[in-house]
């Protein structure tokens, strides 16, 4: 049986920043087009019904960098021509009126905006904790591992604690020129979380799954942690 006919009924839900100021710069963020698109497409090909939300519902904020040439992929340029996934991605959903019980898998496509909200959203940090609670796994690609943070188990261990994971490297952000800039350096949170931080070299596509637990590094690694979600729900 394909992956495809096994996926038709499941559901995943997408959760997307609200956030849209770039630290003290002056300069926009939000979420980054390929992250979003490319696992959407994934999950869209499968035929799985996909939910989007975000903290504040509506229109979540797009970092315009993202939308530069150098970034445009043909998940990106097919996002560009859906009028229809435009419009849906323009309503999300409040985070905070979302059921678990409705959903198979939740994914969580980066940017930096991530770093700034989701991290600490309560809202979002309960979702994944009843997610994992209830055997459902929990995917997030680059700067959105960060919503994995303040996460724990049932006897009040962090989330990440032991587990392979991974995210934006610390050499990828001083490659952006972005160190001074977050709140944080994922790599190194994730680290002192207690997590088995892993990466692939800059850039390069890297996913990792442990568990309930799919994580991807970058935006090229998108796709792969996009199908390892996928394929764990159709298994």
């Amino acid at each position: 049986m394909t992956v495809q006919n096994q996926s038709q009924t499941k559901s995943i839900l997408m959760v997307l920043t609200s956030h849209s100021e770039l630290g003290d710069t002056g300069e926009k963020t939000g979420f980054w087009v390929e992250e979003f698109a490319a696992p959407y497409y994934v999950f869209k090909e499968a035929g799985v019904t996909i939910t989007i939300a975000s903290p504040a519902g509506g229109q979540p904020p797009i970092d315009p960098k993202s939308e530069l040439a150098d970034f445009q992929t043909p998940s990106t340029q097919r996002f560009d021509d859906d009028k229809a996934l435009q419009q849906t991605l323009a309503n999300s959903v409040k985070l905070s009126s979302v059921n678990v019980a409705d959903y198979d898998a939740v994914f969580y496509p980066g940017g930096h905006g991530p770093l700034w909200d989701l991290t600490n959203d309560v809202a979002s940090i309960t979702l994944i904790e009843d997610f994992v609670n209830n055997n459902k796994p929990v995917g997030a690609v680059c700067h959105a591992t960060a919503a994995l943070l303040k996460a724990k188990t049932d006897n009040g261990e962090p989330l990440v604690k032991g587990k392979a994971i991974t995210g934006f490297s610390n050499s990828e952000e001083d490659a952006v020129q972005l160190t001074d800039v977050v709140p944080f350096l994922l790599e190194d949170e994730l680290t002192k979380q207690g997590a088995d931080y892993q990466k692939g070299a800059d850039w390069n596509v890297f996913a990792v799954q442990d568990g309930l637990i799919i994580t991807g590094q970058n935006p090229a690694s998108s796709e792969a942690a996009a199908e390892k979600l996928l394929a764990k729900i159709s298994g």
